[in-house]
């Protein structure tokens, strides 16, 4: 919030002065911390999972920096009288097995008693304070990559409604606990400018964090969009959370749509994602190789979905 002061120090080498995600702090010549928090609701009905789901999100802030965790401890916010400890347990469970997949240590974390159930991560990783991250970093000619598919809150906006099948469920679950490890672990090896992780401002939100303020542009190619089956259906038939509203009158003067594009890719590009993939920025002619990397190693939704121009400062483009 530009009302709040902010801090600033010569090691803060990223800090609340720039819309990334997470803050990065200098210790020497070869070494930063990388520091994040992010924690939610529940947005499935399993427990496990959704500890599962809220390590992954609150961890992919550090993937997105071009680090690697290293520590994580619990935020808890739970009703134990009502719920009882065993659906607590089965969270922490979850969030535990993420955090020892990604390699990080859980070392603690604070609970407090809340009606409603809220959980996830506050994470420290490291990364060499040359190879850090930013949204900032795009140059014109650069190809954009997705990792994940997009319509994660469509889907769970439909299934508060009994509007989705078990399998789309699972599907869609199974895309949300998925770390961004293997997708920031191959970005690195293809050098590329700048990332962000997608989340609850919709993939045009984040990406529009990319430009501001900047001399480029993006442009979008909607007919590449990975994106869930179904989505498309439930988005037509007004299954739209309200923080895609929210996302789409923030972008409206933003964003430009090609002449006859319906306009349902907007509220799909504006929705919000739990845990969703990363926006990375790589050089055209390492784009083809880096996508072959990705499906090997089992992101297998990666695609191509648009580019940064220079012919539209502060823009971004929606084209078939």
């Amino acid at each position: 919030m530009p009302q709040l002061p902010f801090q600033t120090d010569d090691n803060l080498l990223v800090g609340t002065e720039y819309p990334d995600d997470a803050a990065v702090y200098r210790m020497s010549t070869d070494l930063a911390l990388i520091q994040t928090v992010d924690f939610f609701p529940p947005v499935v009905d399993d427990p496990y999972r959704y500890g599962q789901i809220a390590a992954a999100n609150a961890l992919s802030d550090v993937y997105a920096m071009g680090g690697r965790p290293l520590t994580a401890m619990n935020i808890v916010c739970f009703p134990c009288k009502a719920l009882g400890n065993e659906v607590l347990v089965e969270i922490l469970k979850g969030g535990g097995d993420k955090v020892k997949e990604s390699g990080a240590l859980l070392v603690g974390g604070h609970t407090i008693n809340d009606q409603e159930p809220k959980y996830g991560l506050a994470v420290t990783g490291v990364v060499h304070p040359g190879e850090i991250w930013t949204k900032g970093g795009g140059e014109p000619g650069d190809v954009l990559i997705l990792t994940k598919p997009l319509g994660s809150g469509i889907i769970t906006t439909a299934h508060k409604a009994d509007m989705v099948s078990a399998a789309l469920l699972e599907e869609v679950t199974a895309w949300m606990a998925a770390l961004n490890k293997d997708a920031a672990e191959i970005g690195r090896e293809f050098g590329i400018s700048t990332c962000t992780d997608i989340t609850g401002f919709g993939l045009l939100g984040h990406a529009y964090e990319m430009i501001a303020g900047s001399e480029v542009g993006i442009t979008f190619f909607v007919e590449r969009l990975p994106v869930l089956e179904g989505v498309i259906e439930l988005a037509e038939q007004g299954l739209i959370p309200g923080g895609a509203q929210t996302n789409k009158q923030y972008l409206q003067e933003k964003v430009t749509l090609e002449t006859g594009m319906d306009d349902i890719w907007l509220e799909i590009m504006c929705d919000p994602q739990t845990s969703g993939g990363l926006l990375m920025a790589v050089k055209q002619d390492k784009a083809a190789e880096m996508i072959k990397q990705l499906q090997s190693r089992g992101i297998t939704r990666a695609a191509i979905v648009g580019e940064v121009t220079a012919d539209t400062t502060g823009l971004i483009q929606l084209q078939s």
